[in-house]
């Protein structure tokens, strides 16, 4: 079955003085800050597209990876990812790097590094992000 999840923003203003409110619709976990300065200089408590991004690809990409380990017969004991989205003004979203460190008993540094490159390629936030260039880190804890 098919799941969809909605969320809103209301801006105002013109792209550099203005601001807005992301709503999150589907959980109702709250409605977040955005504006320029914060996604092109520093966050001050706001958040960003790309954090945003960070957060659903960080996410999706344990999953996948717990799911792959757990099929192989090596459940993880804890996944701890990092997803970095480095936005460029003027460019746009220029790459995206994960960084995994798990405890994974019962597996060697090879065999987590293969398990997290499958995870990268097939989570389903990596697919739809395939056009921006993913990398990615894997170490054992």
């Amino acid at each position: 079955m098919a799941t969809t999840r909605q969320a809103h923003t209301v801006w105002e203003g013109n792209l550099t003085e203005g601001t807005g409110t992301v709503t999150f619709d589907s959980s109702g976990i709250g409605e977040y800050a955005v504006s320029w300065p914060s996604r092109a200089e520093q966050a001050n408590g706001k958040t960003s597209p790309e954090e945003l991004i960070a957060g659903a690809h960080s996410s999706c990409f344990s999953m996948a990876l717990s799911h792959g380990l757990a099929q192989a017969g090596t459940p993880p004991t804890q996944l701890n990812t990092q997803a970095e989205v480095t936005f460029q003004p003027g460019t746009g979203i220029t790459g995206i790097h994960l960084t995994v460190e798990d405890e994974v008993p019962g597996l060697d540094e090879a065999g987590f590094v293969k398990a997290a490159e499958d995870a990268k390629a097939n989570c389903p936030v990596s697919q739809a992000l395939s056009g921006t260039t993913i990398t990615l880190s894997a170490s054992l804890a």
